[in-house]
């Protein structure tokens, strides 16, 4: 008797392992291969996110030229002015307000 499977049997072991999730090969993918022997790049952190700071400088400066419309500081402006007018002091966050 001989111990060699039969081309039948290799072919039920193969479905077998496939029903249940053994794995089919031992030989991994030659993609995953290549990507997991590569080094990691560098993370970046600065380089992630915009400048806001510059972008916010640049935009303030453009509204007091005149090349820029920001609607909503414009809105905001409009209503510390009326508040002015009206006799309300700005809001000063711990500071005790006097009604009466």
């Amino acid at each position: 008797m001989t111990s060699k499977a039969t081309v039948y049997s290799q072919r039920i072991a193969l479905l077998a392992s496939r029903i249940f999730a053994d794995a089919t090969s031992a030989y991994p993918p030659p993609k995953v291969v290549r990507v997991m022997s590569e080094l990691p790049e560098s993370i970046k952190i600065r380089d992630w996110y915009p400048p806001l700071e510059e972008y916010s400088e640049i935009l303030a400066t453009l509204r007091r030229v005149g090349l820029y419309r920001d609607e909503h500081a414009d809105f905001r402006e409009e209503m510390d002015r009326l508040r002015a007018l009206r006799g309300k002091k700005k809001w000063v966050k711990g500071k005790k307000v006097d009604y009466f």
